[in-house]
């Protein structure tokens, strides 16, 4: 029989992270959810069973993190996967001039200090005897729209960090990135019951790929990184968008 396979998800309670969390429960994974929203962390779990656990944790807290991973090296003893999700999903912000240092250093905090010190207290569990890490960041690290400084600022972090990453903890851990365009998450959010918002034709139509992106996109590409297949890739930031970031738009 294969040996339990252990993935810890940041951010796995609602939205792209649920959706990471189930997939990986699908595919047998027992899996941890930590995440700093109670209610939701309660939702999940019930709906889910009991291969998912959560954990409350601040990302950007660095005793928290020490105090997850510490549990996890108690309960396990190692772990195959961390996915690298949670963040403040704060893509449009406050104008420049306005921008509080307080709010810019909070999105930092959580969006690129959290992806570190996850990685940091996880890479001695991944070394036994490898694994992966997998950071979530947002085609918003190569493109932008005006008032959005802090949340790319951070997106474009997690995609250096990971080729850093990558060469520093190689070859027992590899270490990729997937940056999401729009995902339609409305069905996975706390409360939401597995409605989904009402997208327009032209929401869709405007994608390459003819339609906005769901969850079990990105799960299914954090599934593809983690496994034996992707043995062979490493420091890598793979955009799953439709094709939206290879579009050339102009108004006519």
């Amino acid at each position: 029989m294969d040996q339990e396979k252990i993935a810890v998800v940041t951010g796995g309670a609602q939205g792209i992270g649920r959706g990471i969390v189930t997939r990986l429960r699908d595919e047998g994974w027992s899996v941890v959810i930590a995440d700093n929203d109670g209610q939701a962390v309660e939702e999940a779990v019930a709906a889910l069973g009991g291969s998912v656990i959560g954990k409350l944790v601040d990302v950007s807290d660095e005793k928290a993190v020490q105090l997850l991973f510490s549990w996890l090296e108690a309960t396990y003893g190692r772990l195959d996967l961390l996915v690298n999700n949670a963040a403040v999903a704060k893509a449009h912000g406050t104008p420049l001039e306005s921008l509080a240092l307080e709010e810019w250093q909070h999105l930092l905090n959580v969006n690129l200090t959290g992806p570190f010190l996850c990685s940091k207290y996880a890479a001695p569990l991944l070394r036994h005897p490898s694994g992966s890490i997998i950071h979530i960041a947002s085609t918003r690290a190569v493109q932008s729209e005006p008032d959005s400084e802090a949340y790319a600022a951070s997106k474009g972090g997690v995609v250096a960090l990971t080729h850093a990453m990558a060469l520093s903890l190689g070859p027992q851990i590899r270490v990729n990135c997937i940056s999401p365009g729009w995902i339609d998450v409305s069905a996975l959010k706390k409360g939401a019951h597995g409605i989904s918002q009402s997208l327009s034709r032209q929401d869709h139509e405007q994608h390459p790929v003819g339609r906005v992106g769901q969850p079990q996109d990105i799960a299914a590409t954090v599934c593809f990184l983690a496994s034996a297949q992707a043995g062979f890739i490493t420091g890598q930031n793979l955009v799953v968008d439709g094709g939206m970031t290879r579009k050339m738009i102009y108004v006519e």
